[in-house]
């Protein structure tokens, strides 16, 4: 009986593997915190140098305590990280609240100025939430690679079944930036389902923070337009 249970509760993708590279993640990152340090200082957060360089300062940090491939399950490089993206979330969740009252207010006149500037807050939301999802699925990328959690938050193509996905199929965050990425264009899921409660809320609040921005961005510019 102990057998059959243990069988039930180990599903043919969930198996340990060697772990992320960290490198492609950190360019990501960094990507990102240079088109906020970008932005205009009335669509920017309060303090925007100090900002960048808190972001840096982890960043940095993050690359010298796990360079290589994130397996490790020490707290400091899990509370690094998420210090990063908290960071990130409150200096883009600051750029698309005054993005909203700008537009609001009819303070934007330059219509291509608007798309670039609200094409970049768009693209830096998707990878925010792309990081929460990355760092929140299953424990985290460590504990993804250590096996730890065999319950999914998203259910992938490839989990549903073993001839969809090839031998020792893992998630890595390419496929939680596509997730973000559906979803703030779709503004719901499309192949990737969210499983719990959290997962939902986050993607709930993603949805709504882009299509409010994605709305008013493009009946702004058009208005100018004409």
């Amino acid at each position: 009986m102990s057998e059959v249970s243990n069988q039930r509760s180990a599903p043919f993708w969930h198996h340990e593997h060697r772990g992320e590279p960290r490198w492609p993640v950190a360019l990501v990152v960094l990507f990102v915190n240079l088109l906020q340090f970008a932005l205009p200082n009335n669509l920017n957060i309060a303090f925007p140098k100090l900002v960048f360089g808190v972001e840096a300062t982890l960043l940095v940090a993050l690359m010298v305590v796990n360079p290589r491939h994130i397996a490790s399950e020490d707290k400091l490089p899990r509370q690094i990280s998420l210090a990063l993206v908290g960071v990130m979330s409150i200096a883009n969740l600051s750029s698309v609240a005054k993005l909203i009252s700008a537009l609001l207010d009819g303070g934007v006149t330059d219509a291509k100025h608007l798309l670039t500037v609200g094409g970049s807050i768009w693209i830096t939301n998707v990878v925010v939430f792309a990081l929460w999802y990355w760092e929140f699925d299953r424990g985290g990328p460590a504990a993804r690679a250590n096996a730890k959690k065999h319950i999914p938050d998203f259910m992938f193509p490839q989990m549903s079944d073993p001839d969809l996905s090839a031998p020792h199929w893992a998630a890595n965050f390419f496929d939680y930036l596509y997730i973000s990425f559906t979803n703030s264009s779709a503004f719901s899921p499309t192949d990737v389902l969210p499983l719990t409660r959290w997962a939902k809320a986050l993607m709930l609040v993603q949805s709504l923070t882009s299509l409010v921005v994605v709305a008013l961005v493009i009946a702004r510019a058009v208005n100018i337009l004409h």
